[in-house]
């Protein structure tokens, strides 16, 4: 039966109710930390973005950030807080300086929406404000007041101190990735030149804006120098891998990583390929210039907009309300530098065009290859036992794209349980047929001749660029047995060979599926190794019953529910930074047997050592 719908059917929710029912459309997905676009690092982007903005205004060198457990000190060296203010800018939303462009020109938080969220997601949140030898602060659970005492006197440098701790009733069991943290961190010293930011203790500076970023996240030989230019508000940098095939992109916009690009990144790319070909004179195929291209780009522009809250894509034709169109600013500068530095470094402009042709080369050798691959999967997607997909993609305009997920499995025991036990709205399965092959050392040509790559490539839409990528998550799925293990590292092989670019933006992982049950009549839990398995005897007590599970097609679909769903545990891949693809893959993947033989023998641990561990 339907309620009636009268006046009292209309509610009116105050700010952090709203923020509160609803956290995804403020902060995109929650999560539990696994993810480096998890709810969680949001609200920490959110405060940082603050004080950035003071930095670009000329306040303040330094920004201290330290986490202690889960409760993140932000401290900045700005103007701080108008003091008769504190409470309004983190509890009223639509609330703040932003909205005056005289104070703040080309800056990020442009919404007055970014630390309200903070505030009404944490379960404690303290604001102090320093100013004119004043200091006054704010406490705050859950968003509402608890605390607000006057003004007093300070001796303390000017600036803005936010202290919080997001809450568990909503993001469940979290846990902060120092790794993601850093990188988010390091974006802002590349982008911010003479900014320093103390995380941890740790200091983190850069000289040479868009040129560091790119020597710290290259790890593969280039062709050639990596190619630097700047004006006004454009910075670029990019070079050509002689190793890695995928198109890469590290591009900001006042500061903010765009990861699925935008109009600034699309206008770059025309004019690079316009500017190449008129440059050596020859109407090159796009693919060509773009093949194994790595590129940092950063824009500010005015009052931007972006087509989410968490700013990822930015929609923006123009550089200002009534300025010229973003593709003609990047153009007229791209060209004007990139052909005068071409010209005056024609030893780079010789390397850049043999790396073109030979990717020309490469792509007319493969032609007949691809046609035929392309052939197979179409054949193969009339009815493709491999994929079950899902209705929702990450490639789609849909709240719910940053929760698409695919688990690549083995055998079908196991893919069946995952299938049945999956939301069919944003869960697909990908099943593998026994071990695939071990693509190190092997040409991209081996994607598309060998079935199960190719159709894998297929389902995840990545042969053109990682910007179509259907999944967000891309979860590796198998048996925790010496097999499965071997399988993890085939299909890591591949990802690190041919598509790295997936790795380093944070979107491979590795499912946790549990070791045992342990059960009595009243009460089932699930464990993930042997010391859930001693708490949960002890919790439970009169000898439960306990079962191990030897792969997942032993865990039936019902079970199965309770891992992939809001409390799956996803381990994330994460590239470490002092150990490079090729050396990594060349140790693990390549021909060094007898070197791996002493490694495995060298850091053995037997039962023993661990138990006394």
């Amino acid at each position: 039966m339907t309620e009636k719908y009268s006046e009292d059917s209309i509610r009116t929710l105050d700010w952090k109710e709203h923020i509160r029912m609803r956290p995804g459309m403020y902060i995109g997905k929650l999560g539990d930390g696994a993810s480096q676009d998890d709810g969680i690092y949001v609200l920490i982007k959110e405060v940082i973005d603050n004080a950035i903005d003071e930095f670009i205004m000329g306040y303040g060198k330094t920004i201290e950030i330290n986490i202690d457990d889960k409760q993140v000190t932000v401290r900045d060296y700005g103007r701080g807080v108008p003091l008769g203010k504190v409470v309004d800018c983190v509890s009223k939303i639509n609330t703040g300086a932003k909205y005056d462009s005289k104070v703040f020109k080309k800056t990020v938080g442009l919404n007055g929406v970014g630390t309200k969220a903070v505030n009404a997601l944490s379960s404690y949140f303290r604001i102090e404000s320093i100013r004119e030898n004043k200091s006054k602060y704010a406490d705050f659970e859950q968003g509402i007041l608890i605390g607000d005492p006057p003004p007093n006197e300070s001796q303390n440098r000017p600036g803005t101190i936010v202290s919080f701790v997001p809450d568990d009733t909503i993001f469940g069991k979290f846990r902060f990735i120092d790794d993601y943290i850093e990188k988010l961190l390091w974006n802002y010293v590349f982008l911010n030149r003479g900014l320093t930011i103390i995380f941890n203790g740790r200091k983190l500076h850069a000289q040479n804006g868009l040129l560091d970023l790119l020597t710290r996240n290259i790890d593969t030989p280039v062709c050639y120098p990596i190619i630097h230019l700047q004006e006004d508000d454009l910075e670029f940098a990019f070079t050509h891998s002689n190793s890695q095939y995928s198109e890469e992109y590290f591009s900001f916009v006042n500061g903010q990583h765009t990861t699925q690009g935008g109009t600034h990144q699309a206008a770059f790319r025309e004019s690079l390929n316009k500017t190449i070909r008129e440059f050596y004179k020859k109407d090159f195929d796009a693919n060509d210039i773009k093949t194994s291209i790595i590129v940092a780009l950063s824009i500010k522009v005015q009052e931007p907009v972006f087509e989410s809250q968490t700013k990822t894509k930015l929609g923006s034709q123009y550089m200002e309300p009534d300025g010229s169109s973003i593709k003609n600013y990047i153009n007229d500068r791209l060209k004007r530098r990139l052909d005068n530095y071409l010209h005056m470094h024609p030893e780079v402009a010789e390397a850049l065009l043999k790396k073109i042709l030979q990717s020309e080369r490469e792509r007319k050798d493969m032609a007949s290859i691809k046609k035929l691959a392309r052939e197979r999967v179409k054949k193969a997607n009339l009815h493709n036992k491999k994929l079950r997909d899902c209705r929702i993609h990450y490639n789609d305009n849909n709240p719910q794209r940053l929760e698409s997920t695919l688990f690549i499995t083995e055998g079908d025991s196991a893919s069946g349980s995952i299938t049945k036990a999956r939301d069919v709205n944003t869960q697909a399965v990908f099943s593998l047929k026994g071990k695939p092959l071990n693509s190190y050392g092997l040409t991209k040509k081996i994607v598309y001749e060998n079935e199960e790559f190719n159709l894998l490539q297929a389902a995840l839409n990545i042969e053109d660029s990682l910007e179509d990528l259907r999944y967000n998550n891309i979860v590796v799925a198998t048996d925790a047995d010496v097999d499965g293990m071997h399988i993890r590292l085939l299909l890591l092989t591949f990802f690190l060979q041919f598509f790295p670019d997936l790795v380093r933006n944070g979107h491979l992982y590795i499912l946790q599926t549990p070791l045992f049950r342990v059960r009595n009549k009243q009460k089932t839990l699930y464990c993930y190794s042997d010391q859930e398995k001693e708490a949960a005897i002890r919790e439970l007590g009169s000898k439960p019953e306990i079962t191990r599970f030897k792969g997942l097609g032993e865990i039936s679909p019902d079970e199965f529910s309770n891992f992939i769903g809001k409390n799956i545990r996803l381990d994330p891949v994460i590239l470490r930074k002092d150990l490079s693809i090729g050396e990594m893959l060349s140790f693990y993947m390549g021909k060094n047997t007898p070197e791996r033989q002493n490694f495995i023998i060298d850091n053995l641990r037997v039962e023993l050592d661990l138990v006394e561990s």
